[in-house]
């Protein structure tokens, strides 16, 4: 089976292009989303043999969309452009979906730094068993990644109840972190995706 990686970025230059070479040994294509960059992003990723998608910013969710649309693999996989995940762990991850073992597979990473996405999650693990819901390096089936509307301001929790409710088989397994020089802006969108949550969950329910 050939192997996408989705790779959503803004304003990732100095960072894209050593990621995008380290994600190109693991999978068959590389697909970087930019959504909206206004620096050296663009040049930098298709330097380094990754295929370009430019869009208006839109935010995360849609970028990963736009890469879904594209994908010529029949498995995608989904990582940060910053280089906070490592792609030697894509195999780890795409390991379950090779077996017929699972149709989404999430990335469990060994802290979770925002309370409201332990929360989240913490809520998301009543319905379906696993604790790690925010973290946006996952692999999935490219069936699924398409019949996914992935509700919501962020990654958290909806998409993995949306997931469920559509029939997946969805396991997680650990993944490491690497440290990034960046600033993390504070996540206000965890409020509304609390409730976004919430509402997923009563349907589900009904």
């Amino acid at each position: 089976m050939r192997v996408t990686a989705i790779i959503p970025a803004i304003n990732e230059g100095g960072r894209i292009g050593k990621v995008v070479e380290a994600t190109r040994r693991q999978v068959d294509e590389v697909v970087v989303v930019d959504d909206g960059s206004s620096d050296g992003t663009i040049r930098e990723a298709e330097m380094s043999g990754a295929r370009v998608i430019r869009k208006k910013h839109g935010g995360y969710l849609k970028a990963v969309k736009a890469g879904f649309a594209v994908a010529g693999g029949e498995l995608v996989v989904t990582l940060d452009a910053d280089g906070e995940h490592d792609p030697r762990d894509i195999p780890r991850l795409l390991a379950p979906l090779l077996a017929g073992q699972a149709d989404l597979v999430l990335g469990r990473r060994p802290r979770i730094a925002r309370p409201s996405e332990r929360l989240i999650s913490w809520l998301v693990h009543w319905q379906v068993p696993v604790w790690d819901t925010g973290c946006g390096f996952r692999a999935l089936k490219r069936d699924l990644a398409r019949r996914l509307t992935l509700p919501g301001r962020c990654i958290c929790g909806a998409s993995v109840l949306e997931a469920y409710y559509l029939g997946a088989k969805i396991l997680e397994v650990p993944i490491s972190l690497r440290e990034v020089d960046k600033p993390r802006k504070i996540a206000w969108g965890h409020g509304a995706q609390l409730w976004t949550v919430l509402r997923l969950l009563w349907v589900g329910r009904r």
